[in-house]
């Protein structure tokens, strides 16, 4: 049996909330504005500690998004992989810059990962004709800030390396 790397049950801790937050009921206006949870997470590990989070992770978590959102399995994973490769080739520059900079690089990373949802989902027959679809990005935008700095928070309070 291995030791846990400090601080590690923070990150699935994390993960979990995420997942919840992505499953969780909501009425129809309110679904619509749901910001995309787990790929926030992502990002901030990814940028946080890249050394343990990347695209392993990644594709475990897009799985178990696929399993609790019962759609196509391995699009989310596929989606999961491709942002946590981009935050991982970009987190030094994103790391750096002021949170509402931050946010509008996180913007054009949640539509990449809905551009590629859609892509797939295209595909198969199932493209929502809406553009109400892209509503999640700006509201991923707008919450940023407070993932950031709540994640950052939980990072050094529980001393996550």
């Amino acid at each position: 049996m291995t030791m846990l790397h400090k601080g590690e049950w923070v990150v699935v801790a994390s993960f979990a909330v995420a997942l919840i937050l992505t499953v969780i009921p909501l009425p129809g206006w309110a679904a619509l504005l749901r910001p995309e949870w787990t790929a926030l997470v992502l990002i901030y590990w990814c940028m946080a500690i890249p050394n343990r989070v990347g695209v392993g992770i990644a594709w475990m978590t897009g799985l178990a998004l696929d399993v609790l959102l019962g759609g196509l399995l391995g699009q989310q994973a596929l989606a999961m992989c491709v942002t946590a490769y981009i935050v991982l080739k970009l987190y030094r520059r994103i790391r750096v810059a002021p949170l509402w900079q931050q946010a509008f690089s996180i913007l054009i990373i949640i539509i990449l990962y809905q551009l590629l949802i859609l892509w797939i989902k295209g595909i198969t027959g199932l493209s929502p004709n809406l553009w109400t679809y892209w509503l999640p990005s700006l509201t991923s935008m707008l919450i940023w800030p407070a993932i950031f700095i709540g994640l950052r928070e939980l990072r050094r309070t529980y001393h996550v390396t």
